[in-house]
């Protein structure tokens, strides 16, 4: 597989799901139990996307995925990417039309939800059908690969807890006000271009169009992001991986091998990896040679997004070796 979202560990495999069996006669009963209450009818378009603490994770997570997959973002208001992702994953919410509900979680003010998570890097995407959790993404991801993601998400919902979604009614709350609609950007053309060079596996064609979109607005948190993941693929695309493998450890001061490792140690999810071996490059080196391993370092900085906590942890090693 691909990866497309560098700081994921890749899309899971929706059909490994534990104890379905399990899972899904709960969902039944707690279906059945909301029928007898006299839950389950038409909600609000606005109930697709919910904000959900510690306090209400039961009922709004919880309880709320034995009638509907619930899609659990994981965000705080210092991500960059977070701020690409959220709106992203509204979006859809309503295009999918009770498909799915989106659950919006703040990091920062739901330190235990995190922990319970097992979340390193935000933004964070989960899913729970029937009261499973599962790992869908982290970090910023094309569109096409959300949808793709939720698609199967949903199948798995039907197929094997029989979660076909909750009813929408289009007219609550028809007496508010429309939003506003929100006009397209001066380089909204552009990223779209980018974005399918990047599904199209057009490596060169998507970091051409990001770097045209910086060429104007040098602080584009999506054309940065986007370009440091196409240059990121475009230089493993052609790479042996056993011999990058190979040269990296016959190697250890090599800076071009350990370049080369550390790009698949990123594709491959495995990110303190890829950045521990940067900075140990770094020290080993001198000179030009060093200057390449660390603008290296910084342009897989890029990749993840600044505000990670591995970036900034190795951020804080890679001055250490230079000062």
């Amino acid at each position: 597989m691909q990866p497309r979202n560098m700081s994921m560990s890749g899309v899971v495999d929706l059909a490994a799901v534990k104890a379905a069996g399990e899972a899904k006669v709960k969902a039944e009963q707690a279906r059945a139990e909301s029928a007898r209450q006299g839950g389950g009818g038409a909600v609000a378009p606005a109930s697709l996307v919910i904000d959900v603490d510690e306090a209400g994770f039961e009922n709004d997570v919880l309880q709320r995925s034995t009638e509907v997959p619930v899609v659990i973002d994981f965000w705080a208001e210092w991500c960059e990417p977070c701020k690409q992702l959220g709106p992203l994953l509204e979006r859809l919410a309503a295009e999918y039309n009770g498909r799915f509900v989106l659950a919006k979680v703040d990091v920062d003010a739901n330190q235990m939800l995190m922990q319970q998570f097992g979340i390193q890097g935000i933004p964070a995407v989960f899913a729970v059908v029937a009261g499973q959790a599962l790992p869908l993404f982290q970090g910023a991801a094309p569109e096409s690969q959300i949808r793709q993601t939720l698609d199967q998400l949903i199948q798995v919902g039907e197929e094997r807890f029989g979660l076909t979604g909750i009813v929408v009614d289009q007219d609550a709350g028809a007496g508010e006000a429309a939003p506003a609609e929100v006009p397209a950007g001066p380089y909204d053309a552009l990223l779209e271009t980018a974005a399918a060079a990047l599904d199209a596996n057009d490596f060169d064609g998507a970091v051409q169009a990001y770097r045209s979109v910086l060429a104007d607005d040098p602080v584009n948190t999506e054309a940065k992001l986007g370009l440091a993941q196409a240059e990121l693929l475009g230089r493993v695309a052609g790479l042996d991986p056993q011999q990058v493998r190979k040269d990296a450890a016959e190697n250890p001061a090599d800076p071009a091998a350990q370049m080369g490792a550390a790009d698949l140690d990123l594709v491959g999810g495995h990110v303190e990896d890829a950045f521990g071996r940067l900075v140990e490059t770094v020290r080993r080196n001198f000179g030009d040679d060093r200057d390449a391993v660390r603008v290296r370092l910084l342009e897989l900085f890029e990749v993840i997004g600044p505000e990670d906590p591995r970036v900034t942890a190795a951020r804080t090693a890679l001055a250490r070796v230079l000062f």
